[in-house]
């Protein structure tokens, strides 16, 4: 299983490569998370929706994608909080309380899930979610230790010492957990950018001080050109290229933005830049402003009329600039969005 001190910090991809080496050594391996939240979904066969990220986790371990690898799937919807996804198919929107109160329920599908997956498989690969030392939910979580405990598992805790302070969050993730440390076999260190040597003592020490071992260092990833799940990863500087003779497209980075994996395709072509940003000379000086999908269309358009930017796409639409919505983002360009059953939060 693989846990990390925080979100972002590797674990879908690393989750991802473990399912395709396995698979390359003759196992029939499956990956599994339990609960996810993601914008980003992909649709099985059957027509239930998981996570992107199990998706492509399943295609790295050579099988079809289903819904018992990720049984739990939160979408945010806004102030009303989030609709959860049970087993692929939508159980009803909830507040974060409402949720917790329905976590028994969730837990069942969990390990129902669980049983299918490890009956059918040589070998389940299992990610966690976010980290597994937020003290507020260690009784609520049913993602992280508490997988853990149901599979018994072989943690290892992922951190990224791209940000900083990989070795205190990989210290401080073992101490709050107290008794459910001893499900942590191993420290992987991602995102590595220099010389090992010089990170070499810092390894040693950290085992000292918890007992466990740094079992791997994986090196600085620069766009893989795999899709992503969580908006949080797209960055203002996301784009292909940047001589002056590119044809420059603007998505707007909104709060909210879902299946922005759909402009993906425009990363591999050369003489296209892609940026992500709501900022006026990123929008002014584009060819082409693309207003994507969106989790919540109204509470999207509220937030780009609060900032400006609607004023700023009618500016780009005179100077000649295209305009192009997609789902939710062409119900943003209709003259009238009518919510009266508030479906949308």
């Amino acid at each position: 299983m693989f846990q990390g001190t925080g979100s972002g910090v590797g674990k879908s991809l690393i989750a991802a490569a473990f399912c395709r080496i396995l698979k390359r050594r003759g196992y029939r391996v499956a990956p599994f998370k339990s609960q996810n939240m993601a914008l980003n979904s992909f649709v099985t066969r059957e027509g239930g929706e998981i996570g992107r990220a199990q998706a492509l986790q399943a295609e790295a371990a050579g099988v079809e994608p289903t819904v018992y690898m990720n049984p739990v799937l939160l979408k945010a919807s806004g102030q009303k909080g989030a609709q959860v996804i049970v087993l692929g198919r939508v159980h009803s929107t909830m507040s974060a309380k409402q949720y917790y109160s329905f976590k028994n329920e969730a837990w069942e599908a969990v390990k129902k899930a669980w049983s299918l997956l490890s009956s059918q498989y040589d070998v389940v690969v299992i990610e966690g979610a976010g980290s597994p030392a937020e003290i507020n939910l260690m009784d609520k979580e049913i993602v992280n230790m508490a997988v853990a405990r149901l599979t018994d598992a072989r943690v290892f805790l992922i951190g990224d010492i791209d940000r900083g302070g990989v070795f205190a969050s990989l210290y401080g993730t073992v101490r709050l957990l107290e008794e459910d440390s001893a499900f942590i076999k191993g420290f992987i260190i991602n995102k590595f950018r220099g010389d090992l040597q010089i990170l070499e003592p810092g390894n040693k020490l950290i085992e000292q001080k918890t007992g466990i071992p740094v079992v791997g260092v994986i090196p600085y990833l620069d766009r893989t050109g795999l899709p992503e799940e969580d908006g949080l990863s797209l960055n203002y500087g996301f784009n292909g290229a940047s001589e002056k003779e590119m044809v420059k497209i603007t998505v707007l980075r909104l709060p909210y933005i879902s299946n922005f994996t759909d402009f993906d395709p425009f990363l591999c072509e050369p003489e296209v830049s892609l940026l992500y940003s709501l900022r006026a000379e990123d929008l002014l000086n584009s060819d082409m402003v693309i207003i994507p999908g969106t989790k919540n269309t109204t509470k999207d358009l509220l937030y780009l009329k609060e900032q400006g930017v609607d004023r700023v796409l009618k500016r780009a639409v005179r100077k000649g600039i295209p305009v192009v919505g997609v789902c939710g983002g062409y119900q943003m360009m209709g003259a009238v969005i009518r919510d009266p059953q508030l479906i949308e939060g």
